[in-house]
């Protein structure tokens, strides 16, 4: 055992820490493999990039979640972002508390809530499940990871810095839009992200807010699924994986700017 510091660094923590990683990681390595086989089965049969010609359902699919997560992103984005500096102004426990409550929630019980909420404001408006209906939910349940990632940079700025603006003239908008603000921006960019990668990957809530205009790719990936193995859905897959992998990855690095 080698001591380093305040830090112990001991080889069998490395080898569980290895070992933990290569179970979690490990599968999706073989799948990206895969999606690269020219073969139906998982027999190497050589290098392929025909499962990488997605079809158009993919296509119109994938289109579908991008707009959801981009117009639900950006909501949840601007409303949580002032829903923590409310918090964090009031300083408000209990609420700041139930924040956490749609984070531990089982995503069946938000789906069939918000489904419940629909059907009844929308015997009203006499409105349909849509398109719109899928980027409320995700807006609803996108805000709260948003108002927990800015109300954690929030802890470590002082309110003195905003006294400090309005002494020397600005109003309360004005030093928080030129001083708050820009404290917050690593945070609020890694908030945005960590909503658009939960919105995209999104199944359970989606699926029953849905209506038959607006599937997603989440969606269609599972009903491709469930007709049998899919060798393009490798490749789909793959796809995913990197792309909100790098978001992920992006998140954290911006999170601790």
């Amino acid at each position: 055992m080698k001591k380093s510091g305040a830090r112990i660094q001991s080889p069998g923590a490395s080898i569980y820490a290895i070992l933990i990683y290569g179970f979690l990681h490990i599968p999706l390595l073989i799948l990206a493999i895969f999606s690269f086989n020219s073969s139906k089965f998982t027999v190497w049969e050589g290098f392929s990039l025909r499962w990488y010609r997605f079809d158009p359902e993919l296509i119109e699919a994938a289109g579908n979640s991008l707009i959801i997560a981009i117009f639900a992103t950006a909501l949840a984005t601007i409303i949580g972002t002032l829903a923590a500096y409310g918090l964090w102004k009031r300083s408000s426990g209990w609420i700041a508390g139930s924040m956490y409550l749609s984070l531990v929630t089982p995503e069946i019980v938000t789906g069939v809530s918000l489904l419940a909420f629909f059907q009844w404001t929308f015997r009203f408006l006499h409105l349909q499940l849509g398109m719109h209906t899928v980027i409320l939910a995700h807006v609803a349940f996108s805000v709260a990871y948003v108002a927990v990632v800015v109300m954690a940079r929030l802890r470590s700025f002082d309110p003195a810095l905003e006294e400090a603006a309005m002494d020397l003239g600005a109003n309360e908008f004005g030093a928080f839009r030129r001083v708050t603000l820009p404290f917050l921006a690593p945070a609020i960019a890694a908030a945005a992200m960590l909503a658009f990668t939960v919105s995209i990957d999104d199944y359970v809530i989606t699926s029953l807010v849905a209506g038959v205009d607006s599937e997603t790719l989440p969606m269609v990936i599972y009903a491709m699924a469930r007709r049998g193995v899919n060798p393009m859905l490798n490749a789909v897959s793959t796809v995913i994986v990197a792309g909100l992998g790098t978001m992920v990855l992006l998140s954290e690095r911006l999170r601790k700017a």
